[in-house]
């Protein structure tokens, strides 16, 4: 593969002329009724070459993610094909790792003149990591190469019936398979053409998810608690995870999990609802020893236990206690005895650590969190928590309360109605914007100017409001890198609650940079809050450039709108200079 790759990096400029020579809907007529249209629609385009595929499929409404592993074609393609809407990275099969890690489902996957390159040792890897990023109904289209290779790519012979085995193997149904000749004019290459779809059942995970959360046998609350502790990381952290492709599972700090985990009990212990049949309070609780009673007495709260965090001295022993009883109690209890139907094998899987000593600070960001250990998810069911996470919460709360009353129906305590789903609410992050405006406000008295980033207006003490470019209403985040600088007629009026599209976003690009940069990079301790929260929330590593950061901003509202399909906005005005 690396020498394809090579062969096409030099290559590219006469490559991207050459297919850019043909257009998209001749290459694909016989498979143009199989291509799925509609709203909110996401292709993944798979060497993407020239962006000739890409650009047309922008074209049809869709937004794009175009992965091609050659530099050279890359930049070639981006010179051709400039549209918001088509998001490149670098990427290659058999994995597909940074496709993964986005978390996406694709309703269209393409493969254009790509199979061939694919070792045929790497093909039935390749082929489930691909199903892997269908959604349900959603349709691979491919073309394979007959005929004589060319001399400076290293290629291998592409038989359909190759492909009909592996679809096979893997649920998906071929619904054309036919073969044409070459639209370049060559006469010994032929290609044939084939559609696949995933058979839209619409389950994933879901019957699995519902036999724990409902049928499962349960002497404690404790099962509910793993799932929801891992649910709560596939939504609001799900950066954190690190995907494993050969096993198809993923890998999540134990530590985070332990920190929803005790988010989630510390009210409900407050309350003395009972957790398991004769418990009231921490009594009896595995995982409430000594730092657990001590986080309760010492008016910690379930909002001061959030990613970034920091606690100094005995606080952070305390914090640091009880997300370590935590973690062996998971550990021990609800992640040994989850266990898929009929069989001993176990749901997750636990490698654990011993976290180092507290010397009087502790940060609770990922490389911290990390060193507790890891819970290890297999890959479906870690995908239908981030693609369906807003249904399984409801369920995973009402059981729980189900639970609960029972307990305390046995102990001759009546529990209300409403009072342990009251309990059970997940207090999100307080919509506090006062360092956001304090900054803005600092800048202002220094005489900087200062505009809204989305529409170029100059903003003054008495005119700013503070934006969350993704909407608090889809998503409570309070990160510094989601609150903007914007007026007060664009944040109430025009935007409001709705996601910025691409365009919208891509627009205001350099206006956004520039205040991070100027707002949160300039002063140290905003800097690390600012590196620990991206790295957090969203796809990507602590320490990386701003047009890094603002990459993965772009690639965390696809799968905003993708998971719970917001309502979008087109913005104000074309992209304009950066005035701050």
């Amino acid at each position: 593969m690396n020498d394809t790759v090579s062969a096409y990096d030099s290559q590219a400029s006469a490559l991207a002329a050459r297919y850019e020579s043909v257009s998209a809907e001749d290459v694909h007529a016989a498979l143009l009724e199989f291509i799925p249209r509609g709203d909110d629609l996401i292709a993944l385009d798979v060497g993407a070459g020239s962006g000739r595929d890409a650009a047309w499929l922008a074209s049809l409404g869709y937004e794009v993610v175009a992965a091609e592993p050659a530099t050279g074609m890359r930049l070639e393609a981006q010179k051709r094909h400039s549209d918001p809407r088509i998001r490149w990275l670098d990427d290659r099969l058999p994995d597909l790792v940074n496709v993964h890690q986005l978390g996406l489902a694709f309703d269209l996957i393409l493969l254009s003149a790509v199979w061939m390159h694919v070792p045929p040792p790497a093909r039935m890897r390749a082929f489930r990591k691909l199903a892997t990023l269908l959604k349900p109904g959603g349709i691979i289209l491919m073309s394979l190469r007959e005929g004589v290779p060319e001399p400076d790519r290293p290629m291998w012979p592409a038989p359909s019936g190759e492909v009909e085995a592996f679809a096979r193997t893997h649920g998906l149904a071929v619904l054309r398979s036919v073969t044409t000749e070459d639209q370049l004019g060559r006469t010994d290459v032929r290609w044939t053409g084939m559609c696949l779809r995933l058979p839209d059942d619409g389950a994933g995970a879901l019957p699995l998810l519902r036999g724990i959360i409902l049928n499962d046998e349960k002497s404690s609350t404790y099962k509910l608690g793993l799932l929801r502790a891992v649910a709560r990381v596939a939504d609001t952290t799900p950066a954190l995870a690190i995907p494993h492709m050969e096993e198809d599972t993923v890998e999540i700090p134990l530590g985070v999990v332990a920190l929803n985990w005790v988010r989630m009990y510390l009210p409900l212990v407050l309350a003395t609802l009972p957790q398991m049949p004769g418990n009231s309070g921490p009594d009896g609780l595995g995982f409430a020893k000594t730092g657990f009673r001590e986080l309760l007495a010492s008016n910690v709260s379930g909002q001061d236990l959030r990613i970034g965090a920091r606690f100094t001295g005995e606080r952070a022993a305390i914090v640091a206690r009880a997300l370590s009883e935590a973690r062996r109690t998971i550990a021990d209890m609800p992640a040994r005895y989850t266990r898929f139907p009929n069989s001993d094998a176990r749901v997750f899987e636990v490698a654990s650590a011993m976290p180092s000593r507290i010397k009087g600070e502790l940060v609770l960001d990922g490389e911290t969190l990390s060193t507790f250990g890891h819970l290890v998810v297999p890959g479906h069911i870690w995908r239908t928590l981030q693609r369906l996470g807003s249904w399984v919460e409801p369920v995973l709360v009402s059981e729980w309360a189900r639970l609960v009353r029972t307990y305390g129906e046995r102990m001759g305590r009546p529990i209300s109605n409403g009072e342990v789903e009251a309990a059970l609410a997940w207090l999100d992050p307080v919509r506090d914007t006062v360092l956001a405006r304090l900054t803005a406000k600092r800048m202002l008295d220094q005489g900087r100017r200062l505009s809204c980033v989305w529409t170029g207006t100059r903003l003054g003490a008495g005119v700013l409001d503070i934006d969350h470019c993704l909407p608090w209403s889809a998503w409570p985040c309070g990160d510094l890198w989601n609150l903007l600088p914007a007026a007060p007629r664009v944040n109430q009026h025009l935007k409001r609650d709705r996601l910025p599209s691409a365009s919208a976003l891509a627009g205001a690009r350099r206006s956004i940079m520039a205040w991070w940069e100027e707002a949160w990079l300039q002063d140290q301790a905003l800097q690390i809050r600012f590196q620990r929260e991206t790295a957090a929330a969203l796809p990507i590593s602590q320490g990386a450039s701003i047009e890094d950061v603002f990459a993965a901003l772009e690639w965390r509202r696809l799968r905003l709108r993708q998971d719970q399909q917001v309502p979008e906005w087109s913005g104000a005005r074309a992209a304009q200079p950066p005035a701050l």
